[in-house]
């Protein structure tokens, strides 16, 4: 489906993504469906110098689409947006 929108780069994967995508590794860009209590860090190491991460994170039974930008150094910038509702992260 996306191919026919003229996207060539994305890869999608269903299932429980809290140890990320090792083969397909390192990601300019992750975007989680599913809300966590903490960062999965298999993503975090997983997402390229200059990546950006966007997921939904509990903050006191609160969530929040949240943004993590990795700098060119490794570094990590968190910014939280705005209140969201979705579905809780279960791993198994």
């Amino acid at each position: 489906m996306l191919q026919g929108l003229g996207f060539s780069n994305v890869a999608i994967r269903v299932g429980d993504g809290s140890r990320g995508w090792l083969e397909h590794a390192p990601f300019d860009k992750i975007l989680v469906s599913v809300a966590a209590e903490r960062t999965p860090p298999a993503l975090l190491e997983q997402l390229k110098p200059g990546g950006r991460l966007v997921l939904p994170l509990v903050s006191e039974d609160v969530q929040f689409l949240t943004v993590i930008d990795k700098d060119v150094a490794g570094q990590l910038k968190t910014r939280k947006l705005i209140p969201v509702r979705f579905s809780r992260l279960e791993t198994v």
